[in-house]
């Protein structure tokens, strides 16, 4: 393998390494080898040019006869032409902004060009054409190579086009594919009809036709899948053998008084959860469950029954939340629900309950040192908070259990960092409200185990959604705000979400801002929209509301710019319902549980991902009245984004819109690409669409780490997975 890490100037000089490594990040041998094709042409067979035909995907073998460089009137930019010829009839070629193409393009040159024939000013063309330019003894030998094979389109770059690409991949192949060793067991590639790993890259840049190309992507299909799963098995055996204290609850203590207080029964996914995580707290290893579920199926409830567990066996557990917002939310609802039992030592306390104690960011000296005081005495069993919690001056008398909500808003960093405070590793129970389809928790989370919450709470009221097209059908936005006048007039409440704060200073225009605020939305409009007005803001919207269709209703705003007092202030008045309408940002998208709200509206509902809104429409109802979501957008009919929209408005099924959300968005992100910068790994392999492989992969990689978890007999396997691996990707895995 070690000619595989050789840097690609000694394969292809240093101008062209150079662009490889700076557009591409391909750097050795190894890299452009596994930098796969994004798809292939099929070339036509070689066609006179007198018998082209419109439309048809043709390649040409001929010689350059003119070149010229037409500047656009009026606007900048250029147009090449070029005529080519076949010593019979004549063939433009056409290029827009490529003027530099005039190095390669030289009349006189005999090159294999191919297209789809169009028709400008009745005359055949080939618009922005593939070619190969070659010399005139080469002839039609490779011509007919040329035209007879499926051709690879390679992710290129502007430096690099991928025609370039694939003649570098060629002298790899060429130089190197003897070098290329097999981290696949024998037995594994026997079982499943895998072809070796070098014919399979032979095969993947080089494809005769069909078959060729889906035999070498079904092996480095199994290749990604299987040094993924080695990796998270491997992560998987090494945690299990870490000690930790078993932490078994104790009959009689605070979890069987908070119990007996529930006005409500546990539904039995609830149960079943309960129990999977109880008999993981008992163990001497450390627990790592992942809990995810359906908008208000109760998550948090599960959480604190483990926390007060862990209490009863005497350990503390912490909540680590990833806004002040949330963490005021989780600590005023579970100071609720346990009454007397999360006010051990005060007046009125019981005697065998605990305290709960909140740490964020913004809180005074003296309250973060009332708080910090009771974590390291032990006297609160429990504690929420923020990143806060991290610092190096929070400690914890006995750390049993980290509950981390939110999993996808915290680095690995910061998650280590807090289960690094307990003498021994505490348990871990992560949790997301996103949904996640198990073909991706097995490839994103296969770390952990997974428990799954589908089943809402008896008492929970149904949720309608419709889409409002507020350009089209206007009296439908104004229909909007009367229904939300109307649940008002019976008492209840609403929110009003928006893509944008709307405090900002205003950005220059053309600039596209950056923002740092995770409850703000990516307003770009993505490829639904061209010029589009700024997204709609809270600051705004708020005062138009409260000056127009719900005026004379108590309005108030929320979002993460706020001083910390004023937005626990407005929570807690919008709690007590001393709030009509809250317009807010995504700050309220998990946590917040108000049963008195009713309706939301969310506008620029197409600006949202598919998720987020499934989470947003979340928040209503939660209490004994039915909920209504209307989600308003001006996207026409029949645009991507109002499909998006109407896919949310008809189903509740959290499991069934995360695969659309993935479908849309793909691997990359999925991996952590976005949040990390680093490549997704995943190149063949579809964490969505091979469900049948990632499962039989983990199988095979469980049982071959059980046997030899240092991988001492597949030597090759344990480059592979280094090769994986490396110190940003094994950060990138792990934040999932």
């Amino acid at each position: 393998m070690g000619a595989l890490d050789e840097p690609l100037k000694d394969l292809v000089g240093d101008r062209t390494a150079k662009v490889l490594a700076d557009s591409l990040k391909l750097r050795t041998v190894g890299d452009l080898l596994h930098h796969y094709p994004r798809r292939y042409v099929e070339r036509g067979q070689l066609t006179s040019l007198d018998e082209l035909e419109v439309d048809e995907h043709v390649t040409v073998l001929a010689r350059i006869e003119k070149v010229t460089l037409i500047p656009f009137r009026g606007r900048k930019g250029d147009r090449l032409e070029v005529v080519v010829t076949d010593g019979r009839s004549r063939l433009s070629l056409v290029f827009f902004n490529q003027g530099w193409r005039q190095k390669d393009l030289k009349p006189g040159q005999q090159g294999l060009f191919a297209g789809k024939v169009g028709m400008f000013n009745r005359t055949r063309q080939l618009a922005s054409p593939d070619y190969q330019l070659i010399d005139d003894e080469e002839g039609s030998s490779a011509a007919k190579q040329f035209a007879g094979r499926l051709i690879p389109v390679y992710p290129a770059s502007a430096q690099l086009p991928s025609w370039k690409l694939s003649l570098c991949v060629e002298l790899a192949l060429t130089k190197h594919l003897g070098d290329v060793g097999e981290p696949l067991p024998a037995d594994l590639r026997a079982e499943h009809d895998l072809i070796p790993l070098p014919e399979a890259l032979e095969l993947i840049h080089r494809p005769r036709n069909q078959v060729e190309k889906e035999r070498a992507q079904n092996r480095l299909r199994w290749d990604e899948a299987f040094v993924l799963q080695v990796a998270l098995a491997q992560r998987r055996a090494a945690d299990s053998a870490l000690p930790a204290v078993p932490r078994r609850a104790v009959p009689g203590g605070v979890l069987d008084a908070f119990d007996a207080r529930l006005p409500f029964t546990l539904t039995d996914g609830q149960q079943k959860v309960c129990a999977e995580i109880f008999a993981d707290l008992a163990t001497e290893h450390p627990m790592h469950r992942l809990l995810q579920g359906e908008v208000g199926s109760g998550k948090t409830l599960v959480a604190l029954r483990a926390m007060l567990a862990v209490v009863d066996a005497g350990g503390q557990a912490v909540l680590l939340a990833p806004t002040e917002v949330l963490a005021q939310q989780h600590h005023r609802s579970i100071v609720e629900m346990m009454g007397d039992l999360a006010e051990a030592g005060m007046i009125g306390g019981s005697e065998i309950g605990t305290r709960v104690a909140l740490l964020t960011g913004s809180m005074g000296a003296a309250a973060r040192r009332g708080a910090m005081l009771d974590m390291a005495s032990g006297k609160a069993g429990i504690t929420i908070g923020t990143h806060a919690l991290i610092e190096d001056k929070v400690q914890f008398a006995d750390l049993g259990l980290v509950v981390v909500d939110e999993q996808h808003r915290f680095g690995v960093e910061q998650r280590d960092a807090l289960r690094a405070k307990g003498e021994q590793p505490p348990h871990l129970l992560v949790m997301t409200a996103t949904p996640i389809p198990r073909t991706v928790a097995m490839t994103v989370f296969g770390d952990l185990e997974t428990s799954v919450l589908d089943q809402l709470p008896s008492g929970r009221s149904p949720i309608s959604t419709h889409v409002v097209p507020a350009l089209e059908k206007p009296n439908f936005l104004t229909r909007a705000w009367e229904r939300v006048r109307e649940e008002v007039g019976k008492g209840h409440q609403a929110y009003v979400v928006c893509p944008r704060i709307g405090d900002e200073d205003e950005q220059p225009k053309g600039k596209k801002k950056r923002t740092e605020d995770p409850e703000e939305v990516d307003a770009g409009g993505g490829a639904d929209s061209e010029e589009r007005r700024p997204p709609l803001a809270v600051v705004e919207t708020a005062d138009k509301l409260a000056k127009g269709p719900l005026a004379g209703l108590r309005v108030e705003i929320l979002h993460g710019r706020l001083a910390p007092e004023a937005k626990d202030d407005v929570m807690r008045r919008f709690a007590a319902g001393e709030v009509d309408v809250l317009v807010a940002t995504t700050v309220i998208e998990v946590g917040v549980n108000v049963p008195n709200s009713t309706v939301m509206v969310i506008m620029d509902a197409d600006r949202f991902g598919v998720s987020q809104l499934h989470q947003l429409r979340g928040r209503v109802g939660r209490g004994s009245a039915a909920g209504l979501c209307l989600l308003v957008s001006d996207m026409p009919a029949a645009s991507a984004a109002r499909a998006r929209l109407d896919a949310v408005a008809g189903t509740l099924d959290g499991f069934a819109l995360s695969r659309i959300d993935l479908e849309q968005r793909r691997e990359g992100d999925v991996l952590g690409q976005a949040q990390s910068g680093v490549k997704s790994s995943l190149k063949v392999l579809s964490v969505l669409d091979d469900e049948d492989v990632i499962a039989t992969a983990r199988a095979e990689a469980t049982r071959l780490v059980a046997v030899d978890p240092e991988l001492a007999a597949h030597p090759e396997l344990r480059t592979a997975l280094e090769s994986l691996l490396d110190e940003d990707r094994a950060e990138y895995l792990e934040k999932g």
